[in-house]
This record gives C-alpha cells, structure tokens and sequence, in this order.
C-alpha cells in the first residue's frame, strides 16, 4: 500500500531527514520518500494508520495537511 500526504513546514534537507526517521520507525512502513519542493510525503508500507502517519510528522515539528 501507498499513501501520500502534503506537509507544511519544510525548508531544508534537515526537515526532510527529520520527517523521513520519524515516519519510518512507525510499525509496518517499509519506505518513506519526501520531496522538499512539493512537500509531498509517500508512505510506503502495510495497514499503516494515517493517524500514526500525521502523529510521527508532529513529532517531527511539522504538520500533515491532506
């Protein structure tokens, strides 16, 4: 399964490494692709909760908005 969500905030390579190990660890994602200039985030991965998705994203400081 693949999903993908746009996230605000981010400016630099630093976001998008911080976003890409917060969403990995999550139970079930097998790949993470982030596109700093759409702010386009892919989670690739099985049965993987979007409220663990935008959770992990938070926890990196940034937001999920679609």
């Amino acid at each position: 399964m693949t999903r993908q969500y746009l996230v605000t905030g981010m400016t630099c390579s630093h976001c998008v490494a911080s976003v890409r190990e917060e969403v990995s660890e999550i139970p079930g994602v097998v790949g993470v692709d982030v596109d700093l200039a759409t702010g386009r985030l892919t989670v690739h991965g099985a049965d993987v909760p979007s409220e663990d998705v935008q959770g992990a994203v938070a926890e990196a400081g940034y937001e999920v908005v679609a």
